[in-house]
């Protein structure tokens, strides 16, 4: 389960409404061939069928006393793994309830307390939408690593147009066929294709996004995820106040909650706290690993590898086998894959 949580772009290029963002959510439903009952709508805590122009509406008009460059709302985004989703059997429902259920745990994570009592799910105001595609994006490693084949594809493409415009000399169908070889020799591919940016990923890409208010359903609290305190109390004038959001207390409820709830058994390199060791300490990362059953460790290595991290051939299970060098370069791969939301586990 890889989780996000991304303030509003605001800046002078940016609309201070939410329409832009839900304009972004609603992209799926323009996809040619899929029907209108098939298509994927809004949904809060308790409702469904939330229309586009409703979640505007009100996002927009829950923002009392906030400043112009602050945010007023929050993006969420949940990407279960290829194995989570398995669990699921492809069940949007399923996904409904997970995230009604991971909005309590949002709600629980903040320090903060509204008329004397902690802030519950009631008090969040949140629209979410569930997508079922992807498309590759130029931080994906395929394309990343695909682009020197692109490259010269289009610098052939250009000598192609000169020689049909009779600007220089030279054989169309030459050229054609070494365009056939580069599309055939790219190392990633898709149904026979070589994989570009925008081309709809295959298998199930069902995410979820939420866009949640920074301000309480009252319009009277402000409850930021992006608090740079996680949970603690100051001192003000003369009273102890609760303040804060802790990111990590809502990963690690969120990760708790999907494997009560749908009876999943997680695997060591699945676990927010593994994630945090791997880009922060690998050796202890793969001493741990070192150290399960035999089973467990067959499926942390496999999964580990669809994640499409650049490893090493041999995997570094030693001090003496764990370079500087090879620290870095694991931590970069998985940081890359992290922000291209292409991490699987």
């Amino acid at each position: 389960m890889y989780i996000t949580i991304t303030p509003q772009k605001l800046g002078a290029n940016y609309s201070q409404s939410a329409a832009d963002y839900v304009d972004y959510l609603e992209k799926e439903n323009q996809i040619a061939g899929i029907e209108e009952k098939d298509q994927e709508l809004f949904f809060n805590q308790e409702e469904d069928g939330i229309s586009p122009e409703m979640v505007v509406k009100e996002i927009d008009a829950n923002t009392a006393k906030l400043e112009k460059m602050e945010p007023k709302f929050y993006s969420i985004t949940v990407n279960p793994s290829q194995y989570e989703l398995k669990k699921l059997q492809n069940s949007s429902e399923a996904l409904k309830q997970y995230t009604r259920a991971i909005m309590k745990d949002y709600a629980s994570s903040f320090n903060r307390e509204i008329n004397g009592r902690p802030i519950n799910v009631s008090d969040i105001k949140y629209f979410a939408k569930i997508e079922n595609h992807r498309a590759f994006k130029g931080t994906d490693y395929q394309i990343k690593e695909n682009q020197p084949y692109a490259t010269k594809i289009q610098v052939i493409k250009n000598e192609i147009r000169k020689i049909e415009g009779g600007e220089m000399q030279g054989s169309i169908r030459s050229r054609e066929q070494q365009i056939t070889n580069l599309e055939r020799e790219a190392p990633h591919q898709q149904n026979g294709q070589r994989i570009v940016q925008g081309m709809l990923k295959e298998g199930n890409q069902s995410h979820i996004h939420i866009i949640v208010s920074r301000k309480d359903v009252s319009n009277s609290h402000s409850l930021s995820p992006g608090s740079k305190y996680k949970a603690s109390e100051v001192e003000l004038n003369g009273k102890l106040v609760k303040r804060g959001f802790n990111r990590d207390d809502f990963f690690k409820k969120a990760e708790k909650t999907f494997d009560k709830q749908f009876q999943y058994q997680r695997n060591f390199v699945e676990t927010y706290q593994a994630r945090k060791d791997f880009i922060n300490s690998p050796k202890i990362y793969f001493s741990a690993i070192m150290g399960l059953p035999a089973s467990e460790k067959a499926l942390a290595m496999k999964m580990l590898r669809e994640t499409g991290i650049p490893l090493p051939p041999v995997i570094p299970l030693s001090k003496a086998q764990l370079s500087v060098k090879l620290i870095k370069t694991i931590q970069k791969g998985i940081l890359t894959a992290s922000r291209s939301a292409s991490i699987g586990i």
